[in-house]
This record gives structure tokens, sequence and C-alpha cells, in this order.
């Protein structure tokens, strides 16, 4: 098995897991800072009954909470920009730092915030995201984050980037450096209870797609490898139940630690063909990320079965078992995952999203990147357009 015999590792600083463990807040903040600038992404409903339990303890140590905004979509330009200005208005502090609380989009609008804060250059957060304005890199250091998530998927909690939308012009791009990376990352699956069952399905195929991808990688590097593996081992098992039995606590711990794994494992090892179709479904078609995905997942595993088989017979084996070696296994591993679609209610084709003939240029082009990058085939235009093309 190929992988990088010299690499480099980047995780959380301090990594907090465990049901109920959001009343904890408060010891965890203490270690950050003194002020705590609150993003969040949940419904109010599910707000007002969990935000207690995490303001309560910060209040509690003395530290000031700053309710700074929140969000109910994927993070674009104007949301960053809005929210860093209000901050910039409102005057950071020295002893602040931030507080993504949600889902991965309410986490990475926390840390894009957290690095503008400090590195006011650019007119816009566009300035410095990849391939798209200015090409400005973090210079200082971006305020501390402290990240809580509400969903079992991206694992934005565990990763050093922020991924911002626009629709005029369209594009998905990261804010990306190692400095952005989480100083703690606490994950309550007690958190992902109220998770409705189509977010449940589309998120866990986000952590399921991520955890594939990075051990298959381009880029793929040994300790990001043994995550994935782990992950797959919790996640696969786990994710119908806790799409069909979303009070399992079994099964949202399992979610919750595979989706925490997918992201230092994405972090460091990249990604694939799956995510560098998925933001370009995002922009022109809005499709959710995790439901983009699940929906591309097979076939890219079938793409890259071609140059390595090897490795994804390895992964089969390693999260399978003794029976599942080589070809037999690759299948096993693609007829697993397309069963799980199946069972959770994910789509499986380019068409059950809207997605029309017509717009598949636009997403050849819009696919291009740093996930892309990754991929272990690489592909041109014409080859992307007729894989695409075979999905409608």
């Amino acid at each position: 098995m190929n992988w990088q015999s010299t690499y480099d590792f980047i995780a959380p600083a301090k990594i907090v897991f465990g049901w109920g463990r959001r009343v904890e807040t408060g010891q965890h903040g203490r270690s950050l800072g003194n002020r705590a600038m609150l993003v969040r992404g949940m419904p109010d409903e599910v707000a007002n009954q969990v935000l207690p339990d995490i303001v309560d303890p910060l209040l509690q140590e003395g530290i000031e909470v700053v309710e700074l905004g929140e969000l109910h979509h994927e993070p674009e330009v104007a949301d960053v920009d809005r929210l860093t200005d209000e901050y910039r208005r409102q005057g950071v502090k020295q002893g602040d730092f931030l507080i993504g609380v949600g889902g991965g989009a309410a986490i990475d609008l926390a840390k894009a915030v957290a690095a503008l804060a400090t590195n006011p250059a650019g007119d816009s957060v566009a300035d410095y995201l990849e391939n798209v304005g200015r090409d400005l890199k973090l210079i200082e250091q971006p305020l501390p984050v402290l990240a809580i998530p509400t969903t079992a998927g991206t694992g934005a909690e565990a990763t050093k980037n922020a991924v911002i939308s626009s629709y005029d012009p369209p594009f998905k791009k990261s804010l990306r450096d190692d400095l952005m990376m989480p100083r703690v990352a606490l994950i309550d699956p007690e958190l992902t209870v109220s998770v409705p069952p189509e977010v449940t399905a589309a998120s866990g195929m986000d952590a399921i797609t991520q955890l594939i991808e990075s051990y298959i990688s381009r880029r793929a590097k040994p300790i990001p490898r043994a995550l994935s593996v782990e992950g797959l081992r919790r996640a696969m098992p786990a994710i119908v139940e806790a799409v069909e039995d979303g009070s399992s606590r079994t099964a949202r711990e399992a979610m919750s630690h595979a989706a925490l794994l997918s992201g230092m494992a994405l972090a460091n090892s990249g990604l694939g063909l799956a995510h560098g179709v998925a933001p370009a479904l995002g922009i022109h078609c809005r499709t959710p990320h995790g439901a983009a995905c699940a929906l591309m997942l097979p076939t890219a595993l079938r793409v890259n079965r071609t140059v390595c088989e090897e490795e994804l017979g390895r992964l089969a084996h390693a999260v399978f078992g003794a029976k599942t070696r080589g070809r037999a296994g690759v299948d096993m591993l693609i007829e697993e995952i397309e069963s799980i679609g199946q069972q959770i209610g994910t789509p499986s084709r380019l068409s059950d999203v809207g997605v029309t003939a017509e717009q598949i240029p636009a997403i050849v082009k819009s696919s291009r990147g740093n996930s892309m990058n990754g991929n272990p085939v690489q592909l041109s235009d014409d080859e992307l357009t007729e894989i695409l093309e075979n999905l409608l």
C-alpha cells in the first residue's frame, strides 16, 4: 500500500467527547479567554433547550458571552463579511474567543470570523478564498475556537478550513490554514438526538464519504488511514439505526465519533471525486452537501477502483473482516454503500436532485479544486462530463 513516509498531522489541541459533556464548556472556555463570541446554527426551539447548558457554565466561570449571530444555511461570503464587520464594530479584545455551536455551517462560520477578526487586510473573506480573490494569506494567529457540533457529519470541529459559498458568481471554496484548527472540539452526541432523519442521513453519509475518500486520496497518510478504518467500523453499522431511531444513544455516539475522525482524516489527507462534485451541486442546484456526497460516492468508488483496488480491498477487509479481500471485498464495500443509501433514502441519481443535462458543463467547471486534485484518478473535463451524464 502506498502512503507518504514523510508527513505532518494536525488535530484540535483538545478533544472532549461524551454524552452530556456540553455542561463542561466553562472549564474549557476558561482555558481560551474571558469573552466568548457565540455563533449558533440551531433552530430556536432546540437552542432554547440546549443553549443554557452551554452558556450557563461559561457565565459561572466569569466569561462574558456575546451572541454574535446565527446561521441556518451553508455560510456565504455575505454571512462571513456581515458577522466580521459586526464583531469589529463591537471591538476585538484580548481574551476573546469564538464558539461555534451547530452543524458544520455554524462551525465553519465561527472559524472564518475568528480568522478574519485578526487579519483585516482583505475587504472581504473572498480575498482569502482558494482560487477566488486576491489569494491573501492569514498572517496573524486567528482567535481560538471552541467547536461544539450538533450534527454528525462534516467533522468541521476537527478541520483547518471553512467552506464558503457564493451564488453570484457561483463558487464554493475554502478559507484554509493550519492556524484555523479549533483549539477545543467538544463533541456531545446527545446534541444530535433532535436532528431529523433526513439530516441525520445526509450528514452521516458525508462522514462516511470523508472517511473513504481520505483513505484512498493521492495525499493519504498513515494516521488518517487508521482513523478512517476506526470511523467506518463505527459508522457503517450505525447509520441506519441513527436515521430510524434518532434517540438511540449507541448509534448517535458511533456517528458522532465517526464524524470527528472523518474531520481529522480529511484535514490531513484530503478528499476526492465525490467531494469535488458535491460543492458544484450545492451552488448550481442547491443540493445539500451530504446528499450530494451520498449520491456521488458509489460512482467515485467505481471510478477509482481502477487504480486503487488494492487499497479499497484492504479497507473493506479492515472494516468487514476476514471474508472480504481483494476484488470481492471492493464489490462488497460498494454494494454496502448503495444498500445503506437505499435504506436511509439518500438520492442515487442526479435527476433525483433536479440536475438537468444543460447544467452539466457548469457543474464540471465548478468541480475543480482541492478535493478533485486529491482524487486517485485524474479526470479530464470530458471524462467527468461522461461520468455525470451517466448519472442523470
